[in-house]
């Protein structure tokens, strides 16, 4: 049976229903995983940015099996051990005092709780995104997505108002330094509350560092800025850490590479490496007081499900065993000295950016323009082509390419791949720069 006949029934996301079918993935072992016909791939964007601990770890494999041998499946009205030991695990390495967690099955639906829970905490109705962000695909969620993807999902829920977010290397400000950037971001978004009415906006979502729309690190000062903001008008400060959180940029949660403490946190993916779905809401104990008398009007068949919690507890306790925290924060600091250094000097790189094992190499037509290559472009199209060629799977969105191994790489793991990249780069330089 050819494969196109074998995929004759799925209906595939996030595409067009026509076109070259999807290789049939059938095994994997640490950063690699393997197709049908023995072809290897280096999975150098963790598949989504999820898979922190690589492919089919024991220890995850063993804990998921244990949890099938006592209790699979629980009604969410009842408690399971593994929904305590995940949620006590998950507040032991929150920010501040984040200490009640509610589980959900995705990062989306962890962003539409989140949504509920700002309006009912705060009896105000508006919440503020920016633009350029991804917070995923159900009604509420992507209506506080900031790029185009929400565009054929409109109309979306009401009462959302999107704001331009700080961007130092395309800035939508003019700027011509980080703190020039912080300045005007956030003057802009000072007077966003002031025209909305600060007595309307019940939060503000950021992903504190941008994810699928260019891994950008936020400036010196902007979200120390954007909390003060929020207390002044007593807005609560949502962070999406759905693909940063659980170590991705050498923290547990990303916010904490600048101190800042928000009121709100939502989860999925690292939290158990995504082999089982998974994902949640970190809340303030200060927004959890309001549900001791407040009815919460939410829930799930599947929320805080046995087999999920029980992948998380190990997933953790695997990432506080091995170090795999301090370890992305070191590789980040080697990636940053070595690395960038080397893929900054290619002709056709405009930017480099990254924290921990979280980076973005923006590919541009010359350095002095910073015009970016078109996502469907002849040479983008190119480059897909050739790092698959190369057995290198990673993602490729709009002019970026994505540098998110797993957090388990080992140093010669690491130097491969990097080297592999310096070459793929190397040719596509040679290909499309017009000296």
């Amino acid at each position: 049976m050819d494969k196109n006949h074998q995929q004759r029934n799925l209906f595939r996301s996030w595409s067009v229903q026509t076109g070259e079918e999807s290789p049939i993935i059938v095994g994997g072992q640490g950063v690699w995983f393997f197709d049908e016909k023995g072809k290897r791939y280096f999975d150098l964007s963790s598949q989504r940015v999820n898979l922190n601990l690589g492919h089919q770890h024991p220890a995850m494999v063993d804990a998921i099996k244990k949890q099938t041998e006592t209790l699979c499946s629980v009604s969410q009205v009842f408690v399971s051990e593994a929904r305590i030991k995940a949620a006590n695990l998950i507040a032991k390495h929150t920010p501040g005092d984040l200490n009640k967690i509610l589980f959900t099955n995705s990062g989306t639906e962890a962003i539409e709780n989140a949504i509920k829970i700002s309006r009912i905490h705060t009896k105000k109705h508006k919440i503020l995104s920016m633009y350029n962000s991804y917070h995923g695909s159900t009604a509420g969620a992507m209506s506080l997505t900031g790029d185009k993807r929400r565009l054929k999902n409109e109309p979306g829920i009401p009462g959302v108002i999107h704001f331009q977010g700080p961007n130092s290397y395309q800035s939508k400000f003019f700027s011509t330094s980080e703190a020039e950037e912080t300045y005007r971001a956030i003057t802009h978004l000072s007077n966003i509350i002031e025209g909305e009415g600060p007595e309307n906006i019940a939060a503000i979502f950021i992903e504190p560092i941008v994810g699928s729309n260019g891994g950008i690190v936020p400036p010196q000062g902007y979200l120390e800025q954007l909390r003060q903001l929020c207390d002044q008008h007593n807005i609560l400060l949502v962070c999406d850490e759905v693909m940063m959180g659980f170590g991705r940029c050498g923290e547990w949660f990303s916010v904490n590479n600048w101190s800042v403490v928000p009121d709100l946190i939502t989860f999925a993916k690292g939290v158990n490496s995504g082999y089982i779905p998974l994902g949640g809401v970190a809340i303030s104990e200060k927004i959890a007081k309001t549900f001791e008398t407040e009815y919460f009007p939410g829930g799930g068949t599947y929320y805080g499900h046995p087999l999920a919690c029980a992948s998380a507890v190990a997933a953790i306790e695997i990432m506080e065993k091995d170090n795999l925290i301090s370890r992305a924060k070191f590789l980040g600091i080697e990636i940053s000295n070595n690395q960038a250094k080397r893929w900054k000097e290619n002709k056709l790189v405009g930017d480099v950016r990254g924290l921990g094992l979280f980076w973005v190499i923006e590919l541009v037509k010359t350095k002095a323009s910073r015009e970016p290559f078109l996502n469907d472009s002849e040479e983008i199209k190119f480059l897909k082509a050739e790092l698959l060629n190369e057995g290198i799977s990673t993602l490729v969105l709009q002019n970026k390419i994505y540098f998110c191994p797993p957090l388990i790489i080992d140093d010669e793991e690491l130097e491969f791949v990097s080297n592999k990249l310096d070459s793929i780069l190397s040719i596509f330089e040679e290909k499309y720069y017009e000296y």
